[in-house]
């Protein structure tokens, strides 16, 4: 269950993640971008066996906001689930996307993980370390899911801008 949310993000009702897709009602979803020490960022690759864009590249991990889940809560269940790692993880942005399945507000998350990760092979099939250029380059030659974009072009403005700093 999800919360369907309005255009200023406050909750109208509770609702499966489902439904709310299938109609294209807002709802919540958090992603989290990893860095590694050096500052390079975490690609991944989902398995084919995945219902949504099998077999595409990511930069994040994350996905749908319970009922009654922060933003930030969500975040770091969803690092756990995917990536098998426990980490901090800190608000950078949030915004209104309308790319992917449905419409979602997605708040874009960082953190700072180390290389033992231990990734859930029935979601992740491959992931490794890029640095910002060859992430870009990887973006150009890969296909990456649609959210891949709009997430690195919102995480980048708020660093650019100062709003917030990589760790």
């Amino acid at each position: 269950m999800v919360e369907r949310v309005d255009a200023h993000d406050q909750v109208v009702a509770v609702v499966g993640r489902g439904e709310a897709v299938r109609h294209g009602w807002l709802h919540r979803i958090a992603v989290t971008v990893s860095r590694d020490r050096e500052g390079r960022i975490l690609v991944q690759r989902r398995s084919e066996h995945l219902g949504r864009f099998p077999g595409h590249y990511e930069v994040a991990s994350g996905g749908a906001v319970a009922a009654g889940e922060s933003y930030e809560e969500a975040a770091s269940r969803e690092l756990a689930e995917e990536l098998g790692v426990r980490a901090p993880v800190r608000f950078i942005v949030k915004f209104l996307n309308r790319s992917g399945l449905s419409p979602h507000w997605l708040a874009v998350h960082e953190a700072v993980v180390s290389d033992d990760l231990n990734p859930d092979p029935d979601e992740v099939v491959w992931h490794g370390w890029l640095s910002e250029p060859e992430l870009r380059r990887s973006m150009r030659e890969n296909l990456f899911t649609p959210d891949s974009h709009d997430i690195l072009s919102h995480y980048f403005a708020a660093v650019d801008r100062g709003s917030v700093r990589p760790r």
